[in-house]
Order: C-alpha cells, then sequence, then structure tokens
C-alpha cells in the first residue's frame, strides 16, 4: 500500500521519513488532526527539513483509523477541496501509530514515556476533558475520572492517561514535557492545565507540584474546517489521485492556527509553516469561537430544523446568510477583545467559506455535543450583553434552537438522533416538562451547561422564552426570516 500511496497524483513526501524522530505524541487521530497540525508538520518536514514526528494515538474508539494508517506504512491523504479545484498531498510525519484497546494501554505509556518526548498534543473534542464546560473544571464525579482514581496506574481517560505517564517519567527522573490542546475551547490551555493538575492531586499532591513546575499548557487556536469523512469523500479523494485511501481526508483550502509560545521542552518551528507563535492566544480563541464556531453551531440547529443537510444549503437561504452575518457582527463582534483584525472582513470571510459547495459540511454533525459548546459559543456573549444592556436576540434564538433541536422530533415530526455527553440529563428535562415555557425553564436549569446566574436573568429568560414560542408556531425558515429582517 506504501508505493501506492507514493504514486498518487498529490505532493509527495520527499523528504527522509527514517530521518523523522517521533518527539509528539497525539491522543485523537481523528478527521481534523490529519488535516491541520500534522499537515502543518508535514510541510515543515517538506520545505525545512524538520526532523519532528508523530506517534499518533487513540484511546477510545477510531480501531479502524490506526488500523488504515498502519496497513499503509503510516501515510494518508489529505485533499483540499473548492468549488474550482481539488489538490491532495501525502502526509509523511506518522512514524507510529497505536491503540489502547488494540496494542494495548501499556504500550500507550511506554511511547509517552519515551525520553525524546517533548509535547504531547490532543483533539479528542470537549468532552475529552471530564470538565464542566460552565466553570472549565475537572468533574471529580465523571464515571470516566472515578473510575481512573480508583485504579491510576491503568486510566481509561485522556487526562488519566497523561498523568500517568507524568508520574512514570518523574519516577524514572525524565523530563516533562508540554500539553497542548487543540480542541475548541476558549482557554484551552488554562482549562487542560486545570484538569491535569486537579487529577494529579487527587492521585499524589507531590506529583501535582511536580507537574506544575515541569509542564507546559498552551493555549491554541485552530481552525480549519473538516468535515466529518463519508464514503463519497473517499471516492473522490480516490478519483483525484488515482489511489483510494480509506484513512484520507479532505477539508477548505483555509487554514489557521495561533499558538502561545509556552514549550518546555523545545518545539516544531510551525511559524514557517504559516502558523502564527504569539503571547496570548485567548482573544483569537474568543474571535474564532463566538464568530465562527457560535455562528456555525446557530446555523446547524437550526438548519438542520428547516430540513438543510448542510452548511452550504443554509448559505442559499438568503435569510440564513444575513442572520448568521448580523449574529457575527452585531452579537459577538461587540464582546471580543482581538486587536488589529479586521471584524467586517472576517465575517465575510466565513460566510464565504461557509458557501464552498464542494466541503458538504453536515449540520448535524456540527449540532452534536451543544452542551459543550453553547457556553463558550453563546452564553458568554449573552453574558456581556446582559452587563451592557445591549442586544442579544439572534443568541437567544440561537440556544431556542439547540432546546428545539434536542427535543428530539423535527419540524415533520420526524426523530432527530440527538448526540452529547449530557443527553440523559437533557432527556430528563425533555421528558419531566411540558411543551413551551417549562420545556425552556427545565432545560434552562442544566447547571453544568448554563450555571448559576444565567436562569435568574429575566431578560435573558425571556428572550428565549419568546425565540423559543415563535420556533414552536411557525417554524425555523419564518423565524430565521423574521429575526434577520
Amino acid at each position: 500500500m506504501e508505493n501506492r500511496l507514493l504514486n498518487a497524483k498529490a505532493k509527495l513526501p520527499a523528504y527522509d521519513r527514517n530521518a523523522l524522530v517521533p518527539r509528539m505524541v497525539h491522543l485523537g487521530f481523528g478527521a481534523f488532526h490529519r488535516a491541520h497540525q500534522a499537515v502543518y508538520t508535514d510541510i515543515l518536514a517538506a520545505e525545512h527539513h524538520s526532523d519532528w514526528g508523530y506517534c499518533e494515538v487513540n484511546l477510545i474508539g477510531g480501531e479502524q483509523q490506526i488500523a488504515d494508517l498502519n496497513a499503509q506504512d503510516k501515510l494518508y491523504t489529505v485533499a483540499e477541496m473548492s468549488a474550482d479545484a481539488w489538490t491532495a498531498r501525502v502526509v509523511g510525519v506518522v512514524k507510529r501509530a497505536l491503540h489502547a484497546q488494540v496494542d494495548g494501554l501499556e504500550a500507550v505509556l511506554t511511547a509517552l514515556c519515551e525520553p525524546q518526548v517533548a509535547i504531547v498534543s490532543l483533539t479528542i473534542t470537549e468532552k475529552g476533558y471530564c470538565h464542566s464546560p460552565a466553570t472549565g473544571q475537572l468533574m471529580l464525579d465523571h464515571p470516566f475520572i472515578v473510575a481512573d482514581l480508583q485504579n491510576p496506574q491503568q486510566p481509561k481517560s485522556a487526562p488519566g492517561v497523561i498523568v500517568e505517564a507524568l508520574a512514570r517519567r518523574k519516577a524514572a527522573g525524565l523530563n516533562g514535557f508540554t500539553v497542548m490542546s487543540c480542541d475548541n475551547m476558549p482557554e484551552n490551555g488554562h482549562v487542560m492545565r486545570n484538569v491535569i493538575t486537579a487529577y494529579a492531586r487527587a492521585v499524589d499532591a507531590n506529583l501535582a507540584d511536580w507537574i506544575e513546575s515541569n509542564v507546559t499548557f498552551p493555549s491554541t487556536m485552530v481552525d480549519r474546517i473538516v468535515p466529518a469523512v463519508t464514503a463519497e469523500t473517499l471516492d473522490k479523494i480516490g478519483q483525484l489521485t488515482g489511489v483510494r485511501d480509506p484513512a484520507g481526508v479532505a477539508c477548505e483550502p483555509f487554514r489557521q492556527w495561533v499558538v502561545e509560545d509556552n514549550f518546555v521542552a523545545g518545539r516544531p518551528a510551525w511559524e514557517k509553516a504559516g502558523a502564527e507563535l504569539v503571547a496570548d492566544v485567548l482573544p483569537f480563541e474568543e474571535m474564532k469561537l463566538r464568530m465562527l464556531n457560535g455562528s456555525h453551531s446557530f446555523l446547524a440547529w437550526l438548519g438542520y430544523l428547516a430540513g438543510y443537510q448542510h452548511i452550504n444549503e443554509c448559505m442559499e437561504d438568503d435569510n440564513y446568510r444575513r442572520a448568521a452575518h448580523r449574529l457575527m457582527l452585531q452579537e459577538q463582534a461587540p464582546t471580543l477583545r482581538v486587536q488589529g483584525v479586521d471584524l467586517a472582513h472576517y465575517a465575510d470571510m466565513l460566510i464565504a467559506r461557509y458557501s464552498n459547495t464542494a466541503l458538504r459540511h453536515r449540520t448535524w454533525q456540527i449540532a452534536m455535543d451543544g452542551s459543550q459548546k453553547l457556553p463558550q459559543r453563546m452564553l458568554d456573549s449573552v453574558r456581556w450583553h446582559l452587563v451592557h444592556n445591549s442586544d442579544f436576540r439572534l443568541l437567544a434564538l440561537g440556544v431556542a434552537g439547540w432546546m428545539r433541536y434536542v427535543g428530539g422530533v423535527d419540524e415533520q415530526g420526524q426523530p432527530i438522533e440527538v448526540c452529547d455527553p449530557l443527553l440523559s440529563v437533557i432527556q430528563q428535562a425533555v421528558n419531566g416538562s411540558a411543551e413551551g415555557e417549562e420545556r425552556v425553564n427545565a432545560l434552562l436549569g442544566i447547571e453544568a451547561i448554563f450555571g448559576n446566574e444565567l436562569p435568574h436573568e429575566r431578560a435573558f429568560v425571556s428572550e428565549v422564552n419568546r425565540a423559543y414560542q415563535l420556533l414552536l408556531r411557525q417554524g425555523a425558515k419564518v423565524t430565521v426570516a423574521q429575526y434577520a429582517a
């Protein structure tokens, strides 16, 4: 299989792959990592003779991804797709690939304890951190964390695995490493540090102190639209390159990576591949989470309810396009602290990216895990508007759209497959309440999402109820048109 991929009609890894050193262990070999951080690292190897390589790890799920990667000598294809043209590159910076449940947890921990490992990076989605999105703190009652604390040498969660690896490194007299979150969360490095140190303190206070002195947790902002891989995607990549690649992934041409330059044991020179290394990532993270991810979620929930299966279909509806643009500039942009960025241009660029007909980014995919996304994508902005006594009607409509979506039945009376780590809590609120205001109040009562204060903010509760009633009475399309007018 390796020779087949090395004969693909694509940009091939012309560098010496044998010279690569797996100084990075990455947890979460999903589509996003393949199309984002690994591409930056591949460009460095190809154009700047970097010898930084990856050991890829999946802890839970994704067994087939690792098997496919190993079957083709750790090579895979990334196709950039636009309406005009598709281009492809074969990425070659992966040196090893492991699965905790196939190769065994011990193999993963051994890889993390190799002396040369300088960075452990993660794309495990928000729910993988076992934290409360409302507070950013570790949930000590999370089932994974409870199980890991009872048997810390045999962890299953990402925090548990990282802390056990660090405990072993400390015992062996090895250096710490940098733990770098690449997931969509505000201050993801701070969340990572909170989670790791809280878990470590519950295991061993001395270990927690050592981690605080020997491990850094840089924050990052990552941006590239990478739809979930489908059979159709793989067919298109095969047609483009002449080689079928089950580990292939497709994405938009745009990519951005802003990284806090805080690495305890060195790092690749990612800035040479287009990344921005900065002192403070938070303003960029907030911009992306609120303007891009917030509008994406808005379109996903309300678009799905209206029968739009893909984001580009939402963009073909002038009202949805206008509403998303207005949400970005009138309700999200005023809440931001980022300096030196033309936010009007940024919003226009986002609308153009959403309109990419080649992407086929499913509203259902973006609608997942709303309980983890609402706090940073919409609710933090709502809190800002409440303090400043300003308009947040579209944000309230987004929240109401989520509530209508997690009700589990669409406007045609068809069931919605709701995927969320808090699904049982959400269903309890839905099933235990009558449709309408009672349902809204029941969902607002989920503290892990809405915290303690928001459910008592009369202006917020009233605005969400108003939007929810309109969605019930007249449906998403008419309601979005009304808000966009």
